[in-house]
């Protein structure tokens, strides 16, 4: 896949996504945003795949863009596939967030830029105290254009925000914990998230692939619009056989035994 620039491997319903470019920090060359495309592409074929954790090799977690590794003009990247939402550089961070089960992200070392945005995009990130992170395209004259938009506005305030990006500092995990970036601040932060997506895999797939939805669609929907979406989404899942299971399994105190989700 791309060079190995990112590595999938499955163990039962857990899906391990490694950025595999750690002897440059897992800099974002061509490749590299191929990888991670392609690898979304993937698991959104995977049924059996229950939750998702991303992580990267080496000592940071992605360090941005690396524009030496791209051969030609780094703008093709910006190109919008025909039929598609967001452009090939956005795709590495939204993508995370249209799969339809849990991305839980684990952050250390640099995660700067575009490494940001692609780990914005998870539902859940456990960052290093001493993780440096930063929004930091206007150190180069640009802005951060990888889906931040669809990510950033449900994690943190405005002012927050604008500061960040504005001045492109770096934070530390501590810091990121404290204004959003982040859900938890974590010694190991990858230990930490194999083991939230052990617990969420022991849940119903269909549940936990609906709650994803209606968090996504409804987060900035009018009240009338959520509160319908919750009774649809709860109707597809009532009294099905996974739905069932779970009833089963919580009054025997018995693990449940899941088919394939509904959707």
């Amino acid at each position: 896949m791309s060079e190995d620039r990112v590595l999938v491997t499955i163990d039962g319903p857990i899906a391990d996504v490694t950025l595999n470019r750690g002897a440059k920090h897992n800099g974002l060359d061509r490749p590299m945003f191929d990888g991670i495309v392609a690898a979304i592409a993937q698991l959104k074929d995977e049924r059996d795949v229950r939750a998702v954790v991303l992580h990267g090799d080496g000592p940071s977690f992605c360090a941005g863009l690396d524009f030496a590794g791209f051969d030609g003009d780094p703008t093709s990247i910006l190109d919008r596939p025909d039929g598609q939402l967001a452009n090939v550089a956005q795709q590495v961070s939204y993508g995370w967030i249209e799969l339809p089960v849990p991305v839980i992200a684990a952050v250390h070392g640099n995660c700067f830029g575009g490494g940001l945005q692609i780990a914005l995009g998870a539902d859940v990130r456990f960052v290093t105290p001493d993780a440096r992170l930063s929004v930091m395209e206007a150190k180069w004259g640009l802005i951060p254009d990888m889906g931040i938009t669809a990510a950033l506005p449900r994690l943190v305030g405005i002012d927050h925000a604008l500061e960040l990006t504005y001045t492109a500092r770096i934070i530390s995990g501590e810091e990121a914990e404290r204004v959003g970036l982040c859900t938890h601040v974590a010694a190991d932060p990858l230990a930490a998230a194999r083991t939230l997506a052990t617990e969420i895999a022991e849940r119903s797939p269909d549940a936990v692939r609906m709650t994803k939805r209606l968090f996504r669609e409804s987060w900035h929907m009018a009240p009338a619009e959520g509160l319908k979406l919750e009774t649809e989404l709860q109707v597809q899942i009532m009294g099905k056989p996974n739905q069932m299971a779970a009833v089963v399994a919580g009054m025997t105190k018995q693990p449940a035994e899941f088919g394939e989700p509904i959707v």
